[in-house]
């Protein structure tokens, strides 16, 4: 099972749209692709229409029971999407509370890779979308990532949100002994505006080939899928976003 994580210390950069767009596209291809949601504000779960405060069992589980919690109850705790091979494991608003709870507790950064690995046999790809804080969520989710995917808004605002996550992933590679994988996803561009192409002159002059050499477009389709809850490559798999994200995967897939 391959492992994304979307994540940046930013938001509304389309964190979540670039989780769900990449996510729809590979189960429409027949991949089995496992959706998870470790923002407390839970907009990927809310996405799907699953309402976070009605579920008996959430990632927040995975965390509170760690390795007491078997295979069979993890799976059970996923829920099914709207479209075949697409499932959420989904947040409440619980997952709030680790990193006071839990935060200084010994192996909290480990969690979450150790139940994917789990139930690994069960799906091709893990994706996970973080919260903009950094704590035990985003911590266990960069832990866990084979790949980190960081979507920036072409602003300038966003690009100074980009230098904080940086930052921290570089002190994770310091702590951990491990050099992360990631590719920076220029998102929201509008080649109408000077704000767009000087923001996105700046990302490939400071990362270059850490870049995705594309863009994703500012659509509104995005905001209609999200509204009808259905995963944009089957609400409009003709707009320009979605021919947008099917070329960030045929990337991310040549790139191993």
């Amino acid at each position: 099972m391959k492992i994304w994580t979307v994540a940046n210390q930013k938001g509304g950069v389309g964190k979540t749209t670039t989780a769900v767009s990449l996510a729809g596209i590979l189960a429409l291809q027949g991949k089995r692709v496992l959706l998870i949601d470790t923002d407390p504000h839970a907009s990927l779960t809310y996405y799907f229409g699953i309402d976070s405060e009605d579920l008996e069992v959430s990632v927040y589980d995975v965390f509170a029971r760690g390795s007491a919690m078997v295979s069979e109850e993890i799976l059970q705790a996923l829920c099914p999407s709207n479209i075949d091979n697409l499932d959420i494991l989904p947040a409440t608003m619980a997952i709030a509370t680790l990193d006071r709870s839990m935060g200084n507790k010994t192996g909290m950064g480990l969690i979450l890779k150790k139940a994917l690995t789990k139930i690994s046999e069960h799906y091709d790809y893990a994706i996970l979308d973080c919260p903009p804080v950094l704590g035990v969520l985003m911590v266990n989710a960069l832990a866990a990532s084979e790949r980190i995917l960081v979507p920036v808004q072409t602003e300038f605002l966003a690009l100074k949100g980009l230098d904080r996550m940086m930052r921290t992933m570089e002190l994770m590679q310091s702590s951990q002994s491990k050099q992360y994988q990631y590719t920076i996803i220029p998102t929201m561009y509008d080649k109408r505006t000077n704000a767009s192409l000087e923001a996105y002159k700046t990302l490939q002059q400071s990362y270059q080939e850490k870049v995705w050499p594309g863009v994703i477009p500012v659509d509104t389709k995005f905001r209609d899928a999200s509204l009808a809850q259905q995963v944009p490559v089957q609400y409009c798999p003709r707009s320009r976003g979605v021919y947008a994200y099917r070329a960030l995967l045929d990337y991310l897939i040549e790139q191993g």
